[in-house]
């Protein structure tokens, strides 16, 4: 019987501790022994619980003990069929889940506005990616996820493809209901792949979005250290599928992790787990009534408007996620140094936006942070902006031109915006907001997507990489040349 009330791991490292024992092993700082005398005073705790794959420690490569436990745990709580620490990040989940389940030439349908880590992954398994465009908020360009009609459109059109990856909930804390997506799947016998890296809190109680765990996702990986209380590159992956090898998800998860895994966020990890595990729903309640009761005070800030979704749809808002848009003078990032002069840090600006990330805990210092807005705003009096809804052209599924290994055997060259139609794109080409990649390296450019970008421009979007594109030009592979061998 398991109890969520143990720590296992986090129990271990600290009693080991507690034997002030004699280290003729690695790491070479001894337990926090071997530091610069100024140093000791914050890092020596820590040490002492930075430990090696010892006796009594197991082994996260061939967990027998404590951190196999403290897994079994996790996978309890969160209703999975294994689950695994991961110490690397959701990166390494990404790409370990998506060398599990192609390889070489094999289609994947892949949400545009996935991850760079996701990219990364179906580079290394030189799979084709065939991507699906997600849904946008008309009125401020924010990434919404990809729609059922796209994904059925998709797998019929790819019946073979060999999995979905879908990234739910996105950086805005947006989460559509995937239930019917992950269902209509799977009657394809394509195993969904999500990267649900800023839910790892979903799915744990009342007022909360649900899990991809619990909607019949294959194999989801959340990153604990966005929203709970995990060390820095702490993050987990939940194993649910009966048509991908278990074994193969966990042979690329031993060859991507670190042999020598970082033993203080792996406690963390543990500890991150029992925290929500022990989450009373009273606590819970008192959390998100806590978000809702900032954003009210936000709203009454007339320079700000709080970005909301229509709970009627599929579209829900996470808790912990308030995105404001700025309704004075200044752009979101001006605002945001001007917060920091006052010690407050946001996660995200940008020209339209700022994005903050409440604890999962009672948020009880509402009334304080927005007085400290007030009076920050107060000097730039409201105006009437004027946001036209940025509307991306964008077809809902599309695939490469030239493959990656192609791509690399042709020379490139920067051209005219108004020439480039019919050009195979060498850059990304990325508005933002939304942030959502207008151009993928390898597709051809067509006049749609031209008249896109200029009228992007003429509503205010910044493309990254490019102040001004309409003079800059883009870069484009020059087709009729390729590269001279350089042996």
């Amino acid at each position: 019987m398991l109890n969520q009330k143990e720590t296992p791991l986090y129990s271990m490292v600290i009693n080991h501790a507690r034997k002030k024992p004699h280290s003729f092993h690695v790491p070479g700082h001894k337990w926090g022994s071997v530091l610069p005398e100024f140093a000791k005073e914050k890092y020596e705790a820590i040490l002492e619980i930075d430990g090696t794959e010892l006796t009594d420690l197991d082994d996260l490569h061939d967990a027998q003990t404590i951190i196999k436990e403290a897994q079994q745990l996790l996978a309890n709580v969160y209703g999975a069929k294994a689950s695994y620490f991961l110490i690397g990040g959701s990166t390494v989940g990404n790409i370990a889940m998506l060398l599990s389940v192609c390889s070489s030439n094999d289609i994947i349908l892949v949400q545009r506005d996935s991850h760079k880590s996701v990219m990364n992954g179906i580079q290394l398994a030189q799979a084709k990616p065939i991507y699906l465009t997600p849904e946008y908020d008309e009125g401020t360009g924010l990434s919404m996820g990809v729609r059922l009609d796209t994904v059925i459109l998709a797998l019929k059109t790819y019946p073979n493809a060999k999995a979905l990856f879908l990234t739910n909930p996105s950086y805005y804390g947006v989460t559509n209901d995937l239930s019917e997506i992950i269902e209509f799947t799977h009657k394809y016998n394509v195993p969904v792949l999500v990267d649900e890296a800023h839910g790892a809190h979903f799915g744990i109680g009342k007022g909360i979005p649900p899990s991809a765990i619990s909607q019949g996702a294959d194999i989801v990986v959340q990153s604990a250290h966005k929203t709970l209380p995990a060390m820095t590159m702490g993050s987990y992956l939940h194993f649910n599928s009966s048509s991908i090898s278990k074994k193969k998800v966990e042979h690329y998860l031993q060859m991507l992790q670190s042999s020598s895994p970082s033993y203080p966020i792996m406690a963390s990890l543990d500890l991150a787990r029992h925290y929500v595990a022990n989450l009373k729903e009273s606590e819970l309640l008192k959390i998100v009534e806590s978000s809702k009761k900032f954003k009210c005070l936000l709203k009454e800030i007339p320079q700000l408007t709080v970005f909301e979704v229509n709970e009627l749809t599929n579209y829900k808002l996470d808790p912990l996620k308030i995105t404001v848009r700025t309704n004075c003078e200044l752009t979101g990032v001006e605002i945001q140094m001007l917060l920091e002069e006052k010690g407050i840090f946001v996660e995200l600006a940008n020209e339209e936006y700022l994005l903050l990330i409440l604890p999962l805990l009672p948020f009880t210092q509402g009334e304080h942070i927005t007085s400290i807005i007030k009076k920050v705003l107060k000097p730039f009096p409201p105006v009437r902006k004027k946001y036209i809804e940025k509307k991306l052209f964008m077809q809902k599924i599309s695939s490469l031109y030239l493959s990656k290994e192609e791509m690399e055997t042709y020379s490139t060259t920067v051209i005219p915006l108004e020439q480039a139609v019919s050009h195979i794109i060498a850059e990304h080409v990325i508005p933002y907001p939304p942030g959502v990649p207008l151009l993928i390296p390898g597709e051809i450019i067509t006049s749609e997507v031209i008249t896109t970008i200029v009228n992007l421009i003429d509503v205010g979007a910044r493309f990254q990489g490019h102040p001004n594109i309409t003079e800059t030009g883009i870069k484009v592979f020059i087709i009729d040349e390729r590269k001279e061998d350089e042996e």
